[in-house]
């Protein structure tokens, strides 16, 4: 059984759903220990649990120590299977956050009563804080994985907020062959798929729930003047929406890039649009492929199937998942300082 310290790096939960998803993919047990020791809270939280339990209901995992509150699990996966499965974060847990670690299992399903696909309906929030908004993960990260070979659809039902959540969404996942993706700026590659040139066009979306049109609309004026003034056009839709819960945010991306916001108490509309513009902007000036958030997110994919990206900054979250598939995986993911980080395996 691979011993994991879940303590190193960034030591927060990513290495928890790194870990528990490439066991799940090679089929290799995995202890992890020391779980969030470094954090005000240590061990599992409630929605780290969820995550877990539900890759374990998928691939029918024996599991020690899963708790809330616990610093040490053990995970010993057996074969991913298709169908469709029901999974309640509770509260406002982060939906994307699950979805990313159950995905790399997911392509592997077997089950021909299944057809292979997997059908998740999956309940919590899908616009809180310290993770992907729900449009970053439909229009940013789930475009990225599919150059490396994944099938996959989401829809999104409800949006839920912190901190009463209320949010569904649907994905499907097909059994999917992973290839290696050389994400670069040209149009042509011999060795891989590659993204197409980069586009001054910005595309988002701002909404809110039980809160005045205005809100929305000022989060979208608000980005769209920032992106007009740095030479960026903009073309960003406005949903009003009456939802369980109560919340704003706005999400903008272009190619392998996005960035998002969230409203809050006592900031202006005005602000949120603003800080998710800024982000972008400098993102896009950057002369890198990917952002700094989903060279992370990326990492598992690079290191089950090989390819290479460039990114302006190379995160704890990113050296992080570096180390953690080293673990598990003989490819060797290597980086290259340059004008930009290069990532490549």
């Amino acid at each position: 059984m691979l011993e994991i310290d879940g303590s190193y790096g960034e030591g927060g939960g990513q290495i928890v759903r790194t870990a528990v998803s490439l066991s799940s993919v090679t089929g290799k047990p995995v202890r992890i220990r020391n779980i969030r020791q470094g954090r005000p809270k240590p061990g599992l939280a409630a929605q780290h649990v969820q995550a877990v339990k539900a890759l374990a209901l998928i691939c029918s995992a024996r599991t020690e120590g899963l708790s809330v509150g616990s610093t040490e699990i053990a995970f010993s996966p057996g074969e991913v299977r298709g169908g469709e499965f029901r999974i309640d974060i509770g509260t406002a847990g982060s939906v994307t956050l699950l979805m990313q670690c159950l995905m790399p299992g997911l392509t592997r399903a077997k089950d021909r009563r299944a057809k292979d696909r997997v059908t998740l309906r999956i309940f919590g929030g899908t616009d809180v804080r310290w993770s992907p908004s729900i449009d970053y993960f439909r229009y940013v990260f789930l475009p990225a994985v599919e150059m490396f070979g994944v099938k996959a659809e989401l829809e999104c039902l409800h949006r839920g907020y912190y901190p009463r959540g209320g949010g569904s969404v649907i994905l499907n996942v097909s059994p999917s062959e992973l290839m290696p993706a050389h994400l670069d700026i040209s149009e042509k590659s011999a060795t891989g798929p590659v993204s197409m040139p980069a586009s001054r066009l910005i595309s988002g979306m701002s909404h809110c729930s039980n809160l005045p049109e205005h809100v929305a609309r000022r989060q979208a004026d608000s980005a769209s003047g920032a992106l007009k003034d740095a030479g960026f056009e903009s073309r960003i839709d406005v949903r009003v929406l009456e939802e369980a819960s109560t919340g704003s945010g706005i999400t903008l991306w272009s190619g392998f890039k996005g960035s998002d916001a969230l409203g809050e108490r006592g900031v202006r509309a005005e602000t949120v649009g603003i800080t998710a513009a800024g982000e972008l902007i400098r993102e896009l000036k950057s002369g890198s492929v990917v952002d700094v958030h989903l060279a992370d997110q990326l990492v598992p994919y690079i290191a089950l199937a090989g390819g290479s990206y460039t990114t302006a900054e190379i995160s704890k979250h990113t050296s992080t998942n570096i180390w953690t598939v080293g673990r598990f995986l003989d490819r060797d993911v290597k980086i290259s300082d340059g004008e930009v980080f290069r990532i490549e395996a």
